[in-house]
């Protein structure tokens, strides 16, 4: 008894010693429910270390061969199959399960989640007309939380390429012609999204304006036009809204391949916005291994055709690539997993086909709401006010057209324009409806309605340019939709148009029709949207991100092949910083519709207005008889520091939208910091503000300005002021 005693004595302590040590070491709740590890044996799997911290550590533990494998996705199929198999994400990376690294999965998303049926939400051009950054966030969040659903980390969107041509295939698939709108509407998009616990991947970092020879595209370009109109919406993607990842795009910029340009990659993105996210490729956009590590790329996709360690393992030995940055991208990668939570909870499920997708579903149809745009109303033609008969002409009432690429979404369910008005309508009215396919029969149904809705789309998509901006070349089997309208028309004088297209077209037949509505791509609840806004449940709350214009010839890019689509393969960008309405402006022309135009169902009078260079005011009153939403925009007006930078009539640097009651007024403030006033100056490489007099103006589009002002800079006085 003796002897054993003290033994028993050691084998307890050493049991409360294995308890004491087995407490210290048990994971956290949220390490346990992780697939890090354990941060015993796994340090960097420990929750309460900066994302950077425990990067390195992990960082310090992977092989070389593992640190490339985590530069490359890995299922060519993914993006292929997106489309139609909801276990199909976009991209993947398998991981390395040695180190608890776990999968990362990745999936298309600008309009909706493209993995098998999603909700199939309005198209991206109808969120920027929605001028709200509270319409872009639940736009994002909507995205966010299905992205969740199906399985997935990363989400590939927003698009916020700012467009230069109308003819642009992709138009319908970003924020319209001004960066500053596309800056607040993709950084609102994204937080949104990453609300959800996804990270967004902003996309086509720096310069995407064509799908015209986009793999192999040469692009010049002034460094002031970069700045000042392609940057813009991507340094507030990073700085503002903080996105977890970037895609860089297709073509060469100034020589360089946009996934490979250190000096936008590593100089501005990373040094200059202090970027700690990952960067990866659009499909097949790397051409070379060595300047993609060396220019700042960190993640090739679809596959590791260059980023493998075949390839960079060779440039390494060769001395052409240090392994610093094979190191640098796999930080970023594992950085931006840690940041977003990766390491730290199961794999999200895909289970998105069994729950609730109500809220999405009446998202949808509010978020079209939101975009829907009211051209055009002649004598109060709009609101309906249920006339006893309706003829519905034209195939696109009966369906809801969207746009052709990775941002096409496969919807659970829709609701076409016919079902949406014919419910809405009720037993009282009469609907018919005709396809428009015979024109003389489509006009004999009109004449015999009281009210006639003719719908026409535009076809839009990835691969291809426009060939047209009339509505005679949409698509594969296109028909004339502008005689169409012009036919039904004649027969009867109160007709409506309602336009579902990815941009602008030049509607010839404008002055013929009482009313015309921009719908965009509305989405799988287009059809209860468009009634909504036509009978006036709602007030039309969209106003134009793009410019329409009268004639083919007016437009933007329009009669040289040099500008668009391009010599040789090379587009120069000689229009400089006038882009959009900025060239209408210029060069005096009318638009058919100017940028920011928008009707409401009812009156707004702008007053009051106040000026400084910190801030503008101004009072909006609901003069009408009805609630309705105004959108008071203001443009500035910036002195040219000298010939050599010209400088646009106006250019949108606030924007706000407000729902008034009739009578009600409101007091709008726009707020301006230096940069509101600055130009990019070559020689300086930064943003410079001028000594001069500022414009001021303030009104419901680029072209309808209510009141005007001034300030002056730099001890400038203005005249008058």
């Amino acid at each position: 008894m003796g002897r054993t005693g003290p033994a028993k004595g050691l084998v307890a302590a050493a049991g409360a010693l294995a308890s004491v040590l087995a407490l210290v070491a048990a994971p956290s709740p949220a390490e346990a429910a992780g697939r890090c590890g354990n941060p015993a044996q796994r340090p960097w799997c420990k929750t309460s270390l900066s994302p950077d911290r425990r990067a390195g550590l992990l960082l310090a533990k992977l092989t070389l061969d593992e640190k490339i494998a985590l530069m490359a996705a890995d299922d060519p199929m993914g993006g292929p199959l997106g489309g139609f198999s909801e276990n199909a994400h976009a991209d993947t990376n398998a991981g390395i399960s040695r180190l608890g690294v776990p999968p990362l999965y990745m999936a298309d998303g600008p309009a909706g989640v493209r993995q098998g049926k999603a909700t199939q939400l309005p198209a991206p051009i109808s969120v920027a007309a929605g001028f709200d950054p509270s319409v872009a966030r639940r736009y994002g969040g909507v995205i966010g939380w299905e992205a969740r659903h199906r399985g997935n980390d990363v989400i590939f969107g927003p698009a916020v390429d700012v467009s230069r041509t109308p003819w642009n295939g992709r138009t319908f698939e970003a924020f319209g012609e001004d960066p500053y709108l596309s800056a607040a509407t993709g950084a609102s998009w994204i937080r949104g999204a990453q609300e959800q616990g996804v990270a967004a991947s902003v996309k086509h970092l720096a310069v995407y304006t064509q799908e015209t020879d986009r793999h192999s595209l040469g692009m010049k370009m002034a460094r002031r036009t970069l700045r000042e109109i392609y940057l813009p919406p991507f340094e507030a993607a990073v700085k503002d809204a903080r996105s977890g990842s970037v895609m860089c795009g297709f073509g060469q910029l100034n020589g360089r391949q946009s996934c490979e340009d250190g000096s936008v990659l590593n100089k501005i993105l990373r040094t200059e916005w202090g970027f700690k996210g990952f960067v990866s490729s659009d499909h097949t956009a790397l051409r070379d291994a060595v300047t993609g590590a060396n220019g700042g790329l960190d993640m090739e996709l679809p596959v590791g055709l260059r980023f493998n360690a075949w390839s960079l393992k060779k440039a390494i030995d060769q001395k052409k690539v240090p392994r610093a940055k094979i190191d640098g991208a796999a930080r970023n990668i594992l950085r931006t997993m840690f940041a977003f939570g990766v390491f730290d909870r199961p794999a999200y499920a895909n289970d998105l086909t069994k729950i609730d997708r109500t809220a999405s579903e009446t998202a949808a149809r509010q978020l079209a709401e939101a975009g829907i745009t009211l051209l055009k109303n002649t004598g109060g033609a709009l609101p309906l006010k249920a006339p006893a008969s309706i003829a519905l002409i034209g195939k696109n009432a009966d369906e809801n057209p969207s746009g052709f690429g990775s941002a096409q979404v496969q919807p659970f369910s829709t609701v076409t324009p016919r079902q949406g008005i014919a419910r809405r309508a009720g037993t009282g009215t009469k609907v018919t409806y005709d396809d428009g396919g015979d024109r003389s029969r489509a006009a004999a149904a009109a004449g015999q309605a009281e009210v006639a809705i003719v719908f026409a789309a535009d076809g839009q998509g990835e691969f291809f340019d426009k060939s047209c901006l009339t509505l005679t070349c949409s698509g594969v089997l296109a028909r004339d939709h502008d005689a169409l309208i012009a036919e039904v028309a004649r027969a009867n004088p109160n007709t409506i148009v309602v336009l579902e297209t990815g941009g602008p077209v030049t509607a010839p037949w404008a002055d013929q029709v009482k009313g015309i509505v921009e719908a965009w791509y509305p989405g799988q609840q287009g059809g209860d949207a468009i009634a909504r806004v036509l009978y006036g449940d709602v007030d039309p709350g969209g106003r134009l991100p793009v410019s329409f214009p009268v004639r083919e010839s007016d437009a933007p890019t329009a009669g040289d092949p040099a500008q668009f689509p391009g010599v040789n393969r090379t587009v120069t960008f000689s229009e400089g910083v006038f882009v959009g309405y900025r060239h209408y402006d210029a060069k005096g022309i009318a638009p058919r519709f100017p940028f920011g135009h928008g009707l409401s169902y009812t009156r707004f009078r702008y007053s009051g207005l106040s000026v400084s260079p910190a801030a503008v005011q101004v009072t909006v009153t609901n003069t009408g008889s009805r609630p309705g939403i105004a959108v008071p925009q203001l443009y500035l007006g910036l002195p040219s520091p000298g010939v050599d930078v010209p400088q646009p009539p106006r250019q949108l640097k606030g924007y706000r939208k407000v729902s008034l009651a009739p009578g009600a007024s409101t007091r709008v403030t726009f707020p301006l910091t230096p940069r509101s006033l600055a130009y990019w100056n070559e020689s300086s490489s930064s943003w410079k503000v001028a000594p001069g007099c500022y414009k001021v103006m303030v009104g419901e589009s680029s072209r309808d300005i209510a009141l005007n002002g001034s300030f002056g800079q730099g001890g400038a006085a203005c005249r008058g002021a």
